[in-house]
């Protein structure tokens, strides 16, 4: 079926003559914000656009807010698993529209850690592997902008860190129609790169010379809202997971093992009111900017682990410290 471009404009029009009234002027006076509706997978077209409604709005006069809400938990060999602190936090998003019909995608997140047992956000935190009391440093990333047009965007380049740099190819994401008239979409990253936090100079914070990090992604959307004229931004939830090194304040060293974490995230139309008034109260008195997205393009773009080793200073090492190590292998009996 032939794609559908239609405006904001005409799609509210054409709403107001199917119920027999007459669109008022003021309607008329709006800017026209065309996209593509008609729902084909294998469209790039219809990718770029359902993506970005996803992403943020495509009116750019307005924000979009997300939420993320999981847990991080710490996986080693010989043990089960150890749920660590929860997380929860946020990001703040506006599109611009380029020339060529792609849309830039400005973003500012913020992500605290929770304790287990009350629930306050941290400022401090006793490691179970080491027993030692650390600075806990929160997810404060601004900005993590990046392009989504017509052809799947470039990995992140983390400052020029990852030097990877797949073939060109359309923007043909993973979707799938779900049951109830619901629509899924899975995205995925996979990195390895250059560490900027180098063990020779971050004994405690290097997990070693390279980062391997993952990222999962499932969001869940009303098929009605994809289809819908009017909506400039989609509602959605879905589930994150990122496996990550040992981050760096927990001061794990080279320490076998790794992060996972694993969180649910949607879409705000509340806004900051939506959001936990804690959460709210920590970003502030950080910086106002954290509730508000950016309103120009400007870079670079760096995960945590950059930021951390821009803002950060190496934690000394104690005499004689070395990284904590795993349990001993399980040895059954009869074995």
């Amino acid at each position: 079926m032939k794609d559908l471009l239609i405006t904001r404009r005409q799609g509210l029009g054409l709403a107001a003559v199917a119920a027999g009234t007459v669109a008022a002027p003021a309607l008329a006076a709006k800017s026209k914000i065309p996209f593509t509706t008609d729902i084909d997978f294998k469209n790039p077209k219809w990718n770029r656009d359902t993506f970005a409604r996803l992403e943020g709005n495509l009116d750019p006069t307005k924000q979009k807010f997300g939420w993320i809400k999981g847990r991080a938990v710490g996986v080693r060999e010989n043990e089960r698993v150890r749920p660590l602190f929860d997380v929860e936090g946020f990001s703040v998003v506006r599109l611009k529209r380029l020339e060529d019909g792609s849309f830039r995608k400005l973003l500012r997140e913020i992500v605290f850690y929770r304790d287990l047992e009350t629930g306050k956000i941290m400022d401090s935190w006793k490691n179970p592997y080491t027993n030692e009391t650390v600075r806990v440093v929160p997810i404060a990333n601004d900005p993590f902008n990046f392009t989504i047009g017509e052809y799947a965007p470039e990995p992140p380049s983390y400052g020029g860190l990852n030097k990877d740099k797949p073939p060109r190819r359309p923007l043909l994401l993973d979707w799938e129609h779900a049951p109830n008239d619901m629509i899924l979409l899975n995205t995925a990253i996979d990195l390895f790169y250059p560490n900027a936090l180098q063990p020779e100079k971050w004994v405690r914070e290097s997990s070693g010379a390279m980062n391997r990090v993952s990222e999962y992604f499932t969001y869940y959307m009303k098929r009605a809202d994809v289809v819908n004229p009017n909506l400039t931004h989609i509602p959605h939830v879905g589930a994150w997971s990122r496996i990550t090194p040992w981050l760096p304040w927990m001061l794990m060293g080279q320490a076998p093992g790794h992060i996972s974490y694993v969180c649910s995230y949607g879409s705000l139309d509340a806004g900051e009111q939506g959001l936990a008034p804690d959460i709210v109260a920590a970003a502030r008195a950080m910086d106002e900017k954290w509730l508000h997205a950016p309103t120009e393009d400007y870079g670079p773009s760096l995960s945590s682990l950059e930021n951390y080793a821009r803002e950060q200073t190496p934690a000394p090492v104690p005499p004689g410290w070395t990284p904590p190590q795993p349990p001993a292998p399980v040895k059954l009996p009869g074995k």
